[in-house]
């Protein structure tokens, strides 16, 4: 069977952990969108891993994982990585699809120069390459690993490309221009590097498949960083919604059988872009974050603070319903235990009238949140491993969210842990 384990939000859910946790009983975890532009922190028995590139199931000893061909691939991010996990003692089985696509230097550099033209209009980009590699992919001028391994079709390429980008760099953004010959000989050190790993996933794949392997797919960020149907232009540049793990991995839609859309107790995001429930009060947003996740509400990728707010049940209804969700996955429930009050965002006020759809970007700037405020537990809950031991103020917490959001939140995590967690039926 296959599982795909999404977002419901900004990023930042907690996915990591979920995706940690099932992958011990899976066979083949497969990442199949985004780059190294942002992270998932796992806490298991071999220690702790702010994970950029790497699927999140390299900590089980028998899965298999894969880099699909809807990544973004950082190879010197990927070896850096691959470093960091072998000194834990760890020996994971990797795979990168020979379709997958290279994120060059030239990439980063393009990302850093865009986000310095536009000054204050800037996306808030981790300026890690990800908006010039896709619109290279998309302008059929990317680099494939396989064309690493034909030194005719990459010379020719690189030559294309070194005309194309010299133009932009000298007459757009007055930077030096990038040589070909310097570009070939980084990629013929990536031949070397990523060469062990590269395989033809969509054969290994299908083979899985026919023989009932169980297979998860791993996202990046969530639904409102989809440019799609995320808060655009504010958004990544490879979809984050489930249905993409088909064409990021190379799997049948028939396939996928569980939909795990992961939400936390409470809001927070990386980076610009219109975030309805955020706390604007410094003190009590500074509160919220020193309390969250395992090390504060810092990014994995960038360690920038991240905004913080209150659950956003508009928002997290319109992402699970995007993500096709089969449950919903709560996390960082304990981070909100010092709270006496905890407040809901259950609608919004467009122009004097309460909605509750999430509307497109220009309505979602003038949209004001609509608080319900409910008890807190104030107390410590972890270590609690069985729902009905929660605080009673916990469990009306959660199930008033799971009546907001129409869908049954399936786990609940108290901890950052990977066996922190609470089946709650």
């Amino acid at each position: 069977m296959v599982r795909a384990i999404v977002g419901a939000n900004w990023g930042d859910e907690g996915k990591g952990k979920i995706t940690d946790m099932f992958a011990q009983e899976a066979d083949i975890v497969i990442r199949f969108q985004g780059g190294a532009n942002a992270g998932h922190t796992i806490i298991n028995e071999h220690g702790r891993f702010a994970l950029h590139l790497m699927p999140s199931g390299v900590c089980s000893e028998n899965t298999v994982c894969i880099i699909g061909n809807g990544v973004a691939l950082d190879i010197d991010k990927f070896i850096s990585e691959l470093s960091d996990i072998k000194k834990a003692g760890l020996e994971p089985k990797l795979l990168v699809s020979e379709r997958c696509q290279i994120l060059m230097p030239y990439h980063i550099l393009l990302d850093t120069y865009e986000e310095e033209r536009l000054g204050k209009a800037a996306f808030g980009s981790t300026k890690s390459g990800i908006a010039p590699f896709f619109s290279d992919k998309f302008s059929k001028i990317g680099i494939q690993v396989n064309e690493l391994f034909d030194e005719d079709v990459l010379r020719a390429k690189l030559k294309n490309i070194c005309t194309l980008k010299n133009l932009t760099l000298k007459y757009v953004y007055n930077k030096p221009l990038l040589n070909e010959e310097e570009l070939f000989e980084t990629c013929m050190r990536y031949k070397e590097q990523i060469a062990p790993f590269v395989c033809d996933t969509h054969t290994y794949i299908q083979n899985a498949l026919r023989q009932g392997k169980r297979i998860l797919l791993e996202g990046q960020l969530g639904t409102l960083k989809d440019p799609d149907f995320g808060i655009y232009p504010m958004v990544t540049s490879s979809s984050t919604l489930a249905g993409y793990g088909c064409v990021g991995a190379g799997i049948s839609p028939k396939e996928i059988e569980d939909i795990v859309v992961v939400t936390k107790a409470y809001s927070s995001a990386v980076g610009a872009g219109e975030f309805v429930s955020e706390i604007l009060d410094d003190k009590e947003a500074q509160e919220l974050r020193i309390h969250g996740g395992d090390k504060g509400e810092f990014g994995a990728t960038t360690g920038r603070p991240r905004r913080v707010g209150w659950f956003d049940c508009v928002a997290t209804r319109y992402g699970v319903e995007c993500q096709g969700a089969t449950r919903v996955v709560m996390t960082a429930l304990d981070c909100l235990s010092y709270l006496e009050e905890i407040k809901v965002c259950v609608g919004y006020e467009l122009d004097g009238e309460i909605i509750r759809y999430f509307p497109t970007t220009p309505s979602l700037k003038r949209c004001r949140p609509v608080y319900k405020t409910l008890k807190g537990w104030h107390c410590d809950i972890r270590g609690i491993r069985k729902y009905s031991e929660l605080p009673q103020e916990t469990r009306d917490y959660v199930e008033f969210i799971e009546k907001e959001i129409g869908h049954p939140i399936a786990m609940v995590s108290n901890g950052p842990e990977r066996e922190a967690i609470i089946y709650k039926d």
